[in-house]
């Protein structure tokens, strides 16, 4: 019998993970993922690892890792979402966004209007050293919903004509952009600044969005429960904070935590039944809310 599609789309992402060296294990016994310098980390990052069957091999550099784990999740999201048609129907793209796309926040209906403020801001130099570049983000992945011409929405029944509906978003008539579905923040580790970092992108969509607020998620691979803590407990700016590996996560803090750590146990605990804290596989059926 067949796997489920969600768990064969999560076994072949850890496989991915592992094939493109994101996820190792250095000759010295240390996760790829593990902060060198924190005891706690090395060792569940390892349990992880090891449950996963990565392989023994020089660590990439930070910058690599994290752009190649971007580029891996949207896979996954890739893999999964589009094909919860049932769900959520939509002609859907996933897409890995990033500064150097040529497409921006502001292609967005949402924050269509932020590239006016873009464009004042470069013609006048005073008005742009009083705002800044906040207002900017560039998530790491979205997801975003095409609009529907008038026959797809007439499709069964005669709903819309010429005469009603005209300033509705879902409108391809009506002129407007896509519509943001998603934001995905992904981060191969968690130090504090990259936790913040993904705290301000989504207040930033928040704050500047007109109409509907997308979903604002963060994928991450760290192993050390206080710094998930520091990113997902709280509520208002971030949808969820979903692990790469949750269920591997937990029995490695399980067995870390018999030698006296107890509290690290406690943590992870707090923020799994809490709701904050979810698997990779849960974001396909997150996304289709």
């Amino acid at each position: 019998m067949a796997d489920a599609l969600i768990l064969e789309a999560r076994k072949k992402y850890h496989q991915s993970l592992i094939e493109n060296k994101v996820l190792s294990i250095t000759e010295t016994g240390v996760a790829s993922n593990a902060d060198s310098n924190n005891t706690p980390s090395q060792e569940i990052a390892k349990l992880v690892a090891e449950k996963l069957g990565a392989r023994i091999c020089s660590k990439l550099k930070g910058q690599t890792a994290g752009t190649l784990f971007e580029q891996i999740t949207m896979q996954f999201v890739m893999d999964t979402f589009p094909k919860l048609q049932h769900l959520r129907p939509g002609d859907w793209t996933v897409m890995n966004l990033g500064n150097q796309n040529a497409i921006k926040t502001w292609d967005f209906s949402q924050y269509e209007h932020l590239a006016y403020l873009s464009k004042l801001m470069n013609e006048n130099r005073q008005l742009s050293t009083m705002l800044g570049n906040d207002y900017m983000v560039a998530p790491d992945v979205v997801v975003y919903r095409a609009l529907c011409t008038d026959e797809e929405i007439n499709n069964e029944h005669l709903y819309i004509d010429d005469n009603i509906c005209t300033m509705a978003s879902l409108r391809k008539s009506n002129g407007g952009k896509p519509i943001l579905h998603a934001s995905i923040s992904a981060k191969w580790t968690m130090r504090s600044d990259r936790a913040q970092n993904s705290r301000t992108e989504a207040l930033n969509l928040i704050r500047n969005r007109k109409g509907h607020l997308p979903h604002i998620m963060v994928v991450t691979g760290e192993p050390l429960p206080s710094r998930l803590a520091s990113l997902a407990l709280g509520t208002g700016d971030l949808d969820c904070v979903y692990h790469f590996a949750l269920y591997e996560l937990m029995d490695a803090v399980k067995e870390y935590g018999k030698q006296g750590r107890e509290d690290i146990i406690e943590t992870l605990e707090n923020l799994v039944e809490g709701k904050r804290l979810k698997d990779i596989s849960d974001l396909p059926l997150d996304l289709s809310v």
